[in-house]
């Protein structure tokens, strides 16, 4: 598969305004695990429908700060509507939750805190771990037999060399590293936002079954405007139990200033 637009992130994320908080948006393969929506996008599509609604409310100036979704049912590559409903408006941090349907039937429920994200250099921050850009050297999954394919058609995406064990049969670390950016358009806050879900899922290192991953809970954390260029993304598991693992995610842009953060509690991969 590959995407048929010019602007795939930037046309995923089109709502229809159905008045009263109320949003429609459509799912397509274009980001989709399988036949399955993929998760990062559905924190995008909730990001934007609370924020728009907090500003038709009056909030100043609505950035993301944090987004907290529970993944309660996995929607098709369907039409879904969306409800938003203020919490709070305040003159520094506002909140809103967003309830996400599909055919009536609620799949995501999810609490977005919304303020101005600051322009500050911040006093302590991580180091990147990767280089600005990726190096010639970088795996381009383009490169694969029959081109890019899954995310990797929506989005550009380079992973370093040898960092991706379970692609070589092997085993290794849960954990994960790459660069991504979204294709014909630049970065922006809502693009950090999903490329805190973007890497392969950190337990196929350890080895089993490859397959679908379901979020059971994602918690993102937004710390300010991303520069223009590749977004930096690293992921680690601290904890792998029985039929669930953790991710932490850091998304550090061209600059070098941390995005994102973000963490979830997954279900071990699912056989497709």
């Amino acid at each position: 598969m590959s995407s048929t637009t010019a602007r795939p992130f930037a046309d995923a994320h089109v709502l229809d305004d159905l008045g009263g908080g109320r949003f429609r948006a459509h799912l397509d393969d274009t980001w989709a695990i399988g036949p399955k929506a993929f998760g990062g996008l559905l924190m995008v599509l909730m990001a934007k429908s609370g924020l728009a609604r907090l500003a038709a409310d009056g909030a100043p100036s609505p950035d993301p700060l944090a987004v907290s979704a529970d993944f309660l049912r996995a929607p098709d590559l369907r039409p879904v509507e969306i409800e938003a409903t203020p919490l709070k408006i305040g003159r520094t941090v506002s909140s809103v939750a967003v309830r996400l349907f599909q055919d009536e039937k609620l799949m995501l429920h999810s609490t977005v805190t919304a303020g101005v994200l600051p322009d500050d250099a911040p006093r302590i921050d991580a180091e990147p771990g990767l280089a600005a850009e990726p190096g010639p050297d970088a795996v381009d999954p383009a490169d694969a037999q029959g081109g890019a394919r899954g995310l990797a058609a929506a989005c550009e995406m380079r992973y370093p060399p040898g960092s991706l064990p379970f692609l070589r049969g092997e085993t290794g670390p849960p954990e994960m590293a790459g660069w991504v950016r979204p294709r014909g358009e630049d970065v922006d806050v809502l693009f950090a936002l999903m490329a805190g879900d973007i890497l392969p899922p950190t337990v196929f290192n350890l080895g089993g079954t490859f397959g679908w991953a379901p979020t059971v809970q994602l918690t993102a954390l937004l710390r300010a405007r991303p520069a223009p260029g590749w977004l930096r993304v690293r992921s680690r598991s601290h904890t792998v139990s029985s039929a669930q693992f953790d991710e932490d995610v850091v998304v550090v842009d061209a600059a070098g200033r941390t995005v994102c953060q973000a963490r979830q509690l997954a279900l071990a991969p699912l056989a497709r």
